[in-house]
């Protein structure tokens, strides 16, 4: 018996030594400098366990012991502490400091931009180009009313979300500007001016010019004068917002609810989606005598308040175009 409790003694003092010893390296290799040599991007899932994200940074060679992170990360009591999103590691990371980012850390934000003037099929084969987001965008949102700018969204965002989220952004910003309108504009709703503006989005690409455009045309609509405007014959056409060829005297003639040349007032919808700065143009117009303009060769517009001087102006611009067609 004497010889068995011996035994038994020793065995339990070399379980021991090894578990404490076993301790220490662990310990020390769960803050030690990572094997990674330069950033990586690690995706967590949402729902992913220690178990699965243990296997997936020992595989991805950013730790060395998928055993070893599993246990210091429950010793730490992080185990249900992760969360799911898309992290930066930076090189030589620790499994410590990948404990800490995959718990705490800032999810990566990536950016994408709405162009002023797009229209809703615009958008959506951009959304749907981008590879890092779910769910395609199979129904177009109602043109005019996505607001443009730069949006941040994480990884796997599905892409209706954000295009609510765009929406909800355009809503916000026309409660706000059509409070502030001017008064007697021949406008009766936000839908009016959103209508409006997207047409002077189209119709200029100088920021300057914005105003003086929106004055010519609620000039126009005082007067129950045709708006006679090309980008929305273009939009009748196709709504992609371009068509691949010049306007023909045959579009200008056609019977559509978006030809501007034959409709008296708006069309029925917006031609794309304007910006902010189109929109308050449209609600703070120049005040003008001016009813035409046509473009004058420099990237803007001439405008007129008579249709003779237009007239004079359209024959200087055909001019513009003969010279640099003989050049070309």
């Amino acid at each position: 018996m004497t010889g068995i409790r011996k035994y038994i003694i020793l065995l339990l003092l070399g379980s021991t030594s090894f578990g404490v010893l076993f301790f220490y390296l662990g310990y020390r290799s769960f803050y030690e400098t990572g094997p990674q040599d330069r950033q990586a991007v690690y995706y967590l899932p949402k729902g992913q366990g220690v178990i699965r994200t243990a296997w997936e940074l020992e595989k991805q060679g950013l730790i060395t012991s998928q055993d070893i992170f599993k246990l210091g990360v429950k010793l730490s009591g992080f185990d249900r502490k992760l969360q799911a999103g898309e992290f930066a590691l930076p090189a030589k990371a620790s499994m410590f400091d990948i404990m800490m980012t995959l718990s705490g850390g800032e999810v990566i934000q990536h950016r994408l931009t709405i162009i002023e003037g797009w229209t809703s099929w615009q958008i959506a084969e951009h959304l749907n180009s981008i590879d890092n987001m779910t769910s395609p965008v199979t129904d177009l949102p109602r043109e005019g009313s996505v607001l443009p700018e730069t949006y941040l969204y994480t990884k796997n965002t599905a892409r209706h979300d954000l295009i609510r989220r765009m929406q909800v952004r355009q809503l916000d910003l026309m409660d706000v500007l059509w409070q502030k309108r001017d008064e007697g504009l021949p406008l009766l709703s936000m839908e009016d001016a959103l209508i409006l503006a997207s047409i002077v989005e189209k119709e200029t690409a100088t920021p300057a010019e914005r105003p003086h455009i929106a004055g010519v045309f609620v000039n126009r609509l005082r007067k129950n004068m045709r708006l006679q405007t090309d980008p929305t014959v273009i939009y009748g056409l196709s709504r992609k917002g371009f068509i691949n060829r010049p306007l023909s005297k045959a579009d200008l003639k056609a019977d559509n609810p978006y030809n501007t040349y034959r409709i008296k007032g708006l069309p029925p919808t917006a031609i794309g989606h304007p910006g902010r700065a189109a929109i308050e143009a449209v609600l703070h117009p120049l005040k003008t005598d001016d009813l035409y303009f046509v473009a004058d060769g420099t990237g803007g517009h001439a405008f007129a308040s008579s249709l003779k001087q237009h007239l004079k102006n359209v024959r200087k611009w055909r001019r513009i175009e003969k010279d640099r067609q003989r050049t070309n």
